[in-house]
């Protein structure tokens, strides 16, 4: 499953590339069945602290971070040496409000240099009606961009973070994905996406990869190694979960959100993510 060179080199160009198959719709089916009942458990959707670094609490999105052709096509950009250092899920109810401001990634990460890779992985169709990301090509390019924290009540960011200067919105291109494919995008990419107006959620977990060789800028963090050797020690070591928000599952996440939460939301007077 890795990438051809044409499309390793369309990504280095334009800073995304989609879609890409990585598994069978009815396999897509099962991990959301899975994801929903583990919302089943706690009584509704999965949010706050529960909806990041999500890989560490449940085996569902550990196996998504695991799996071998999401992996393979990272290897084609990153390398061989390859750390999760993220998962965010994003669940957008069926004909909900929520949205996602124009933004960067890179903005509060803290990670160094900015060679970071997200594979968004969809378990439910992701299009312009049920508010799909989209993308300005080649923004990876541009410095980083002035941004503003807004903390709207809708807008599902960790700080409601959105760029400060206006966006060419002619050049916008849409994310469209099908249960089961995934697109990559770069750090710097500006991205965004609009509310839901489908009558199904909009479910997709984005997942963080890193070489080994970026760095923490802000605090001690920590980071799952997923494919071949670490050489560079600058991240402290994830275990996987052996069972679904078991106690060590549990004391793992709370360990690494301390930290996520700490370097994320530095400056501010926040102590954990919001619902």
């Amino acid at each position: 499953m890795a990438l051809t060179r044409e499309q390793v080199e369309q990504y280095n160009r334009d800073g995304y590339l989609t879609p890409i198959r990585v598994m069978s719709a009815a396999e897509a089916r099962r991990f959301r069945d899975r994801m929903e009942a583990s919302e089943a458990k706690v009584g509704g959707p999965l949010q706050g602290n529960y909806r990041h670094k999500t890989h560490l609490l449940y085996t569902w999105a550990d196996e998504l971070v695991h799996h071998p052709a999401v992996i393979d096509a990272v290897e084609s950009v990153l390398g061989p040496d390859i750390l999760c250092w993220n998962t965010n899920l994003f669940a957008k109810e069926a004909s909900s409000a929520g949205f996602i401001s124009w933004h960067q990634d890179s903005t509060y990460w803290g990670l160094d240099p900015s060679d970071v890779i997200t594979a968004w992985v969809a378990l439910s169709p992701s299009n312009p009606k049920s508010g799909c990301m989209r993308v300005i090509p080649g923004t990876h390019t541009v410095d980083q961009l002035p941004h503003v924290d807004t903390f709207h009540k809708d807008n599902l960011l960790s700080r409601g973070q959105e760029i400060a200067v206006d966006v060419d919105l002619a050049k916008a291109v849409d994310i469209v994905l099908e249960p089961g494919e995934m697109s990559l995008h770069h750090i710097k990419i500006v991205h965004g996406s609009e509310p839901n107006r489908a009558n199904d959620r909009r479910i997709g977990l984005a997942i963080r990869y890193i070489p080994t060789y970026v760095r923490q800028l802000k605090v001690r963090d920590s980071a799952l190694l997923v494919r071949g050797v670490d050489r560079y020690h600058h991240f402290d070591y994830e275990e996987r979960p052996k069972a679904d928000a078991d106690t060590a599952a549990l004391a793992a996440h709370k360990d690494a959100m301390d930290r996520q939460v700490r370097a994320l939301y530095q400056g501010t007077d926040k102590t954990a993510f919001r619902a």
